[in-house]
């Protein structure tokens, strides 16, 4: 579905899963199909629908659930970068076979800095707290890009030139540290296959 087009979201019995993917919108910016979506999002989880989001998607899940997102105080995060697990990502049947610490794939300028109420962080990075956030046991939403590859990820830092540092690092850097985030694409493949 491509909300974003007008096209119209499907009841939550109409469909076994979804996932929110990435977008150029802000949350902040409350663009009527991104608030459509976002009401939508409290009807799938309720009817216990199995949800994912993915960067824009995480974050219109926290908004919709309750919680803040804002363009984050330190900047845009972009790279690959480590996540660590939290005692309770750890515990979360979805990570838990995963090592505590990991690569993934990252671009985002907006973060979600307050959890909704009840939610549970299960990792975060040296820059963002909130890097995958469990909402109920059918609803999880992550800040990075699984769905990423090394040469997406690539692409993305060579488009946003000298924009794309972060902490002190040039361009060629970052690009420098990209390799591939199997762990990453493990978590979506997760969500994805019991749901199929």
């Amino acid at each position: 579905m491509r909300p974003f087009l007008g096209e119209p979201l499907p009841a939550p019995g109409a469909f076994q899963a979804a996932v929110i993917s990435g977008s150029w919108s802000m949350v902040t910016e409350h663009e009527e199909w991104s608030e459509r979506t976002a009401e939508w999002i409290k009807v799938v989880v309720a009817a216990s629908t199995p949800l994912f989001g993915v960067c824009y998607g995480h974050q219109l899940m926290a908004y919709a659930l309750g919680g803040r997102v804002d363009y984050h105080p330190q900047g845009s995060e972009i790279g690959q970068l480590p996540v660590t697990l939290t005692e309770a990502g750890r515990d979360d049947p979805a990570l838990s076979h995963l090592a505590e610490s990991f690569p993934v794939f990252l671009s985002h300028e907006q973060s979600v800095l307050a959890l909704p109420p009840g939610a549970v962080c299960l990792a975060s990075s040296s820059h963002d707290p909130n890097q995958i956030v469990r909402y109920t046991a059918n609803a999880l939403s992550v800040q990075f890009h699984p769905e990423f590859t090394s040469g997406v990820m690539n692409k993305i830092i060579s488009s946003r030139g000298e924009r794309a540092a972060l902490k002190g690092k040039n361009k060629q850097a970052l690009l420098n540290e990209v390799s591939e985030t199997p762990e990453a694409r493990a978590i979506l493949q997760r969500f994805i296959l019991p749901a199929a």
